[in-house]
């Protein structure tokens, strides 16, 4: 164990052998980056092989798959939309409402019901179109859910960095200088694009309801509260032709950007309370039973190594659990005892 801490301190304070480097200062501590992974998301290794990165080019693909593709999605909507329209222009006389045209009152009717919005302007009256809505919901907050997913951060990500531009006007130091910031505070940068595209959405659909549909300034604004909220009262709603192609697109946008407000609104809330943790834990004073907790192997000495993963461990990154498995791996790895490895042991590893 005493062997297995001392390579992993050495990982932490020691350049690797056969490099050139320059002499540090005088009394200052030397930490290496590790190589396989640049600390800096913009920096481009230059001199690293396509093999050495194999294996990460290979996770990314895993995660690709597992997820679905913004393509895929908009697929799905696209073929709901459709099964949708034809469907309900069928069955269009056994739905009671105000109509406007046939085609677009199916289409509409559809995208209230996917986005449980429910105005209630148009109501199923026979067994099976109630049966058919039933269906019809629950099929498409299945898919709107993917695609709010989907089409949000699609959304948010182009506004976002137009958005920290127009903040950061006379920063310097190019686009890579820009994008550590960004990644830096990349959740309060979307939540404040969300904020200002919700609040563009709002007086965009206030203002539609109390030129086109004729309501009044407060009732348009409460027919837009209704609706990206998903309560639907039904007191109010778009009721001409033109306020329903409008509405067709309004509600996907507005309903989808009120799910992604509040995701980075408790996003943004936990990520100031991870960083308070942060503060108190690295600020607060270290006692003597911080360093027994911290000395892993028992020697009754705490290396740079223990001192990090204590650390890491009172920030809630890392567990108990998960160290022991990587030390039972390391031991695993270790053919030859040696306490560090190297491609022999990760040959014989292989082999055996």
């Amino acid at each position: 164990m005493a062997g297995t801490d001392n390579s992993i301190r050495q990982a932490f304070i020691e350049d690797p052998p056969n490099v050139l480097k320059a002499k540090p200062s005088e009394g200052a501590k030397r930490f290496r980056r590790c190589r396989s992974t640049p600390a800096d998301p913009t920096e481009q290794p230059t001199d690293q092989k396509p093999s050495e990165h194999t294996s990460a080019l290979k996770a990314k693909e895993l995660f690709k798959d597992i997820r679905p593709s913004f393509r895929l999605v908009g697929l799905l909507l696209f073929v709901y939309l459709l099964v949708g329209v034809i469907i309900f222009y069928l069955f269009m006389d056994q739905i009671s409402g105000k109509r406007t045209n046939r085609v677009l009152d199916a289409l509409y009717f559809v995208i209230v019901t996917m986005t449980s919005v429910g105005y209630g302007d148009l109501v199923p009256r026979s067994d099976t179109t109630k049966l058919l809505a039933c269906a019809f919901v629950f099929t498409g907050m299945a898919i709107i859910a993917l695609f709010i997913s989907k089409a949000a951060d699609y959304i948010v990500e182009k506004q976002e960095v137009l958005f920290f531009k127009s903040l950061h006007m006379n920063m310097k130091g190019g686009d890579a200088k820009i994008l550590r910031a960004m990644e830096t505070n990349r959740i309060k940068y979307k939540f404040y694009t969300v904020a200002l595209l919700m609040v563009t959405v709002v007086v965009s659909g206030t203002l539609f309801l109390w030129k086109v549909e004729k309501l009044s300034l407060v009732d348009s604004f409460y027919c837009v509260c209704a609706t990206i909220t998903t309560l639907g009262y039904g007191d109010k709603s778009f009721s001409s032709k033109l306020g329903r192609v409008f509405a067709i697109f309004w509600i996907i946008m507005s309903t989808i950007l009120m799910a992604q407000f509040f995701l980075y609104l408790a996003e943004l809330y936990t990520e100031q309370r991870q960083k308070m943790l942060a503060k108190w834990v690295l600020n607060r004073r270290i006692t003597t039973m911080d360093l027994e907790a911290a000395d892993l192997d028992g020697d009754r000495k705490v290396g740079a190594a223990e001192f990090v993963l204590y650390k890491l461990k009172e920030l809630g990154k890392i567990s108990q659990e998960e160290i022991s498995s990587f030390l039972e791996e390391f031991n695993r790895l270790d053919v030859d005892q040696s306490g560090t490895l190297s491609t022999y042991d990760l040959t014989l590893a292989q082999t055996s």
